[in-house]
């Protein structure tokens, strides 16, 4: 399928480097609002470069890969479908319920697949949760945590961004840990939580400009969510922690427990305790996907598209993911649990992907 892409920062490179992998992918153009961003990953990866807008309105652009910062996924998004292109975003799907539906309501009257990141639930370290998860190794998972506490991005050079509305440690880097959680354990069906932020300004680094700057989102924010499951998971999601020691995610299970890598990244350790064990003990990847290369989630929807499949990356997903993050907010604010109103299917486990990108 024939991808325009918009949006040529950091994030880019990533997937430039893997699109190289899946024979699905067709990237014909890209783009970007700063022109020199555009210009020297075209030059880098061979791409030609277009205006923004003349991606949109390309005949030959089946999909929009909108790349952009958080604020603006939205409202490009929204343009790409209103011409008729699929969407693929980067996470998260948009800042608000209010935009999501708006965007899935768009994507279904044109007939066209939307979707966000994160795909790294597809690679091998989460898929392997999930298998050991699914052929009952720890047994019926009743618990857990699901953890991350930092300082978050303060010190880049566009930092302020991350500590804008759109952003913060819940919309910037929870979509990892949310999104593997529903690909282990299904949808979620309520969120009880407090929020708060250790300060209400950040110093930024050499070329952080402004160098200092507001925070204007909770920056520290904490809860349980209870999934369809019967499985509760306390999350804390912070960019106000100098240093913690937290495990990434942990599951508690009826028969024993698992410890997995931080799930922003497609492969790392995974460990399980049974009882009779010493200690934990380590598990290798079932699947071979475990480098930390994003587009496998593009892959996943085109092949989807073409085949008439089920896509495990999808609109429904990022939509339920989406509203389980602001939700953490929502019930800090009202002071009461909230029932969420979304849900979506459980993604299908992954399969082995061939050299050349194909799902086997």
């Amino acid at each position: 399928m024939k991808i325009g892409v918009i949006g040529c920062g950091m994030i880019s490179d990533w997937y430039f480097k893997a699109a190289k992998r899946f024979k699905q992918m067709d990237i014909i153009c890209c783009g970007d609002l700063r022109e020199e961003s555009a210009i020297k990953q075209g030059a880098e990866y061979n791409i030609p470069v277009k205006n923004v807008e003349d991606i949109y309105t390309d005949p030959e652009v089946e999909l929009i890969l909108n790349l952009t910062p958080q604020q603006a996924h939205y409202a490009v998004s929204k343009r790409a479908l209103e011409c008729g292109k699929h969407v693929y975003s980067e996470k998260p799907l948009c800042g608000t319920m209010e935009e999501a539906e708006e965007l899935m309501k768009l994507a279904a009257s044109k007939g066209l697949q939307i979707a966000a990141a994160p795909d790294t639930f597809l690679g091998g370290g989460p898929q392997t949760v999930r298998k050991l998860v699914d052929e009952g190794w720890i047994g019926k998972v009743f618990a857990g945590t699901a953890m991350f506490t930092s300082r978050g991005p303060e010190t880049w050079p566009h930092a302020p961004a991350f500590y804008k509305k759109g952003a913060g440690p819940m919309l910037d880097y929870a979509p990892y840990f949310i999104t593997q959680l529903v690909n282990v354990l299904g949808p979620a069906v309520a969120v009880t939580a407090s929020v708060t932020k250790g300060s209400e300004s950040r110093v930024g680094g050499p070329e952080t400009v402004p160098h200092v700057y507001p925070v204007e989102v909770p920056t520290f924010q904490s809860g349980i969510i209870e999934f369809a499951s019967g499985a509760q998971i306390t999350v804390i999601a912070s960019y106000d922690v100098w240093r913690g020691t937290h495990p990434y995610i942990e599951l508690y299970g009826t028969k024993g427990s698992l410890n997995m890598h931080n799930p922003n990244f497609f492969g790392g350790f995974i460990k399980v305790f049974r009882p009779g064990y010493e200690g934990w003990q380590e598990v290798p990847s079932a699947f071979d996907y475990n480098t930390d290369a994003r587009s496998i989630g593009v892959a996943d929807m085109i092949e989807g598209i073409l085949t008439g499949r089920k896509t495990r990356v999808s609109g429904a997903l990022s939509q339920h993911v989406l509203e389980i993050m602001l939700s953490f907010e929502k019930s800090s604010n009202e002071g009461k649990k909230i029932y969420l109103k979304t849900t979506c299917e459980q993604p299908a486990p992954m399969v082995q992907v061939s050299e050349d990108g194909k799902f086997e």
